[in-house]
C-alpha cells in the first residue's frame, strides 16, 4: 500500500493509534478528544495547534485512504473516530508502537524508541527494537528508513515514510549545540516513566470537554 500523508493526517493517525493502545476505555475518540490528542504538549514533536477544521480534513484524507474513519457500530450521540492501520498493514504490536512514535515525534534512535514506546509495547532490549524497525524497512514499499548519521552522534535515527521520503533530520533548536544529544536514551526513559501521568491528565481534560459538549 503506497501512502503519502500530510503532516496533519500523520498527526491524526498517530494520535488515534496511541490512544487506542494507552487509553482503550476512552477509545474511539470524539472530534474534540482527537483535537486535544493531536495538540498535546507532551510526547509530540513538533507541538501543533490544530483546530477542528484541520483535524476533520485530516480525518477525511485518512478515510479516503482507508486508514481512519467514523467508528463502526458506535452507540453514542457524538460521532467517534477510529484508525484502521491494522486492517491496512496487519502489523504486530511492536511494529505499531514504533510507527506510532515515529508519527508523533519524528525521527528517533532505537534507544529513544525503546523508552518512548514503553506504554504501547515493552521491548525487552534494543535488538527487539531493531527487529521491528527492520520489518518496517522491509515492507514493500518501505515504511521506515535509516537517516544519515548526524555529526557527533553514535546512533542512527530512523524516520517513517508515510509522508514521503526523508533525506535528513535536524534536531529541534532547543536541543542543538554542545551536549545536545548526550543522555538521549536516559531522557527517553524518564519520559516513558512519566507518560502515564501525563496521559491521565489529558484524559481528564478530554472527559470534561466531552461532558460539557452534552450541554451545549
Amino acid at each position: 500500500m503506497n501512502v503519502v500523508l500530510s503532516e496533519v493526517e500523520a498527526r491524526v493517525l498517530g494520535a488515534l493509534v496511541e490512544k487506542e493502545i494507552t487509553t482503550p476505555d476512552y477509545y474511539p475518540l470524539s472530534l474534540n478528544a482527537l483535537v486535544n490528542a493531536c495538540n498535546q504538549k507532551s510526547n509530540r514533536e513538533p507541538v501543533l495547534d490544530l483546530g477542528e477544521g484541520a483535524v476533520r480534513e485530516g480525518l477525511d484524507g485518512l478515510n479516503r485512504l482507508g486508514l481512519a474513519g467514523a467508528a463502526r457500530g458506535a452507540d453514542s450521540r457524538v460521532t467517534k473516530y477510529e484508525h484502521r492501520l491494522q486492517e491496512a498493514f496487519n502489523f504486530e504490536r511492536r511494529e505499531t508502537a514504533v510507527l506510532c512514535v515515529l508519527l508523533l515525534r519524528g525521527p528517533q534512535t532505537p534507544g529513544e524508541l525503546r523508552g518512548r514506546t514503553e506504554r504501547m509495547h515493552r521491548f525487552s532490549d534494543l535488538d527487539e527494537v531493531q527487529t521491528a524497525l527492520r520489518r518496517l524497512m522491509e515492507r514493500q514499499p518501505p515504511l521506515v528508513k535509516a537517516l544519515p548519521r548526524q555529526p557527533g552522534t553514535k546512533e542512527l535515527r530512523y524516520a517513517h515514510l508515510l509522508c514521503g521520503d526523508v533525506e535528513s533530520w535536524e534536531p529541534p533548536a532547543e536541543s542543538q549545540g554542545e551536549g545536545g544529544s548526550v543522555d538521549a536514551d536516559r531522557i527517553a526513559r524518564l519520559e516513558g516513566a512519566v507518560a502515564s501521568l501525563q496521559s491521565e491528565v489529558e484524559e481528564l481534560k478530554r472527559q470534561f470537554a466531552d461532558f460539557r459538549t452534552q450541554f451545549e
